[in-house]
């Protein structure tokens, strides 16, 4: 084992500070990492808070990992010291359960193991997220960056760029298909971009004009005010597929009516009970459908990060020291920041 620096919470009610924590020594299997930069996600904050419950205290949170790899284990073949790495929401899965054979690890049926809060089966106790000088892991977890791309930037791929992209796939989203977005956040800035990477005819869903602007830079066709009853009209049954990332609970009946025979709406913000009932008769009258889903595959990950390296696609981030972290999760709160914050590991 090796001891390295980090930022943790020690409990729910604790800013994050540095702490020292635990790294196991490298296995025939593993890859360690440095870690240069690290992206910051609304789940490092309720994790940290014990929002949803189930915290392991100290968190160190932190899933959205950058590096270059300083040490390979003896049997590790699909990397090499020095070159560059990237770790998202897991570290390991069951491995032989029909969704890990079926690359769907993120569905895992004995459950997946976080990059933090879940059960470290090496050393006991809980993993240790990304907030940290560097991490060990198995290489079957261990992605692949281009290197053509802003390290810094590539970060928030990892949760916010893989958790639009897989539905984007799996709903076979191109030239041809029309995506709509709801929210401009972490996750829909990445939606916009990936969709339009796709091909599609990209809308994005707001509540207020005040987005128009910088949604289409980031390559949205259209605004539609989802407070405005005459432009809600206006897109009525137009849509294949709505990619939802709001994070709160909110009225999905007015989007459902924008979709298309065959069209899906889908959560990926959401976790919770919606208050207002599903009004059901534009998804029987037009075979629509309501699902959700979650971050993607190491394969599906790999194959967005390979997409990325080639239409040059990228978070926007603001970059910040560790020890802002703390003023980082209250702007967090007020969504003030355009669109993720991203760690620099140097700092420290």
């Amino acid at each position: 084992m090796s001891t390295v620096k980090a930022y943790g919470a020690e409990s729910k009610t604790a800013d994050l500070a540095e702490i020292n924590i635990e790294r196991r020594t490298v296995t025939p299997k593993d890859i360690e990492i440095e870690i240069l930069y690290c992206g910051v996600c609304h789940s490092d904050l309720h994790t940290a808070r014990n929002d949803w419950g189930g915290s392991m205290y100290p968190v160190v949170p932190g899933h959205e990992i950058v590096g270059r790899i300083t040490n390979v284990g003896s049997e590790v073949s699909k990397f090499k010291i020095g070159d560059l790495a990237a770790v998202g929401c897991m570290v390991d899965s069951c491995g032989h359960c029909d969704s890990c054979k079926h690359d769907l690890e993120q569905y895992c049926e004995n459950g997946f193991t976080g990059t933090y809060n879940g059960q470290d089966k090496h050393l006991g106790g809980h993993t240790f997220g990304g907030y940290s000088q560097k991490v060990v892991v198995d290489e079957g977890f261990v992605l692949s960056v281009p290197e053509n791309l802003d390290l810094a930037a590539v970060a928030p791929l990892l949760c916010a760029g893989i958790t639009t992209w897989s539905p984007l796939r799996h709903w076979n989203v191109g030239a041809n298909s029309k995506v709509a977005v709801v929210g401009l956040g972490g996750l829909g800035h990445m939606a916009i971009k990936l969709a339009k990477g796709l091909g599609a005819e990209v809308t994005l869903f707001s509540r207020t004009p005040g987005k128009t602007e910088d949604a289409k830079k980031l390559g949205a066709d259209h605004v539609i005010i989802s407070t405005d009853d005459s432009q809600m009209k206006s897109v009525t049954s137009k849509f294949d597929l709505i990619i939802d990332t709001v994070p709160y609970d909110h009225d999905i009946n007015p989007y459902v009516a924008t979709l298309g025979i065959n069209g899906t709406h889908v959560l990926v913000g959401f976790i919770g009970k919606m208050e207002e009932a599903l009004f059901t008769p534009p998804m029987i009258m037009g075979r629509k459908s309501v699902a959700g889903s979650v971050i993607g595959g190491i394969a599906e990950t790999q194959e967005m990060l390979d997409f990325c390296g080639k239409n040059n696609i990228v978070s926007d981030i603001e970059l910040i020291k560790m020890q802002d972290i703390n003023q980082a999760y209250e702007r967090m709160l007020k969504s003030d920041v355009k669109y993720r914050f991203v760690i620099d590991m140097q700092s420290l």
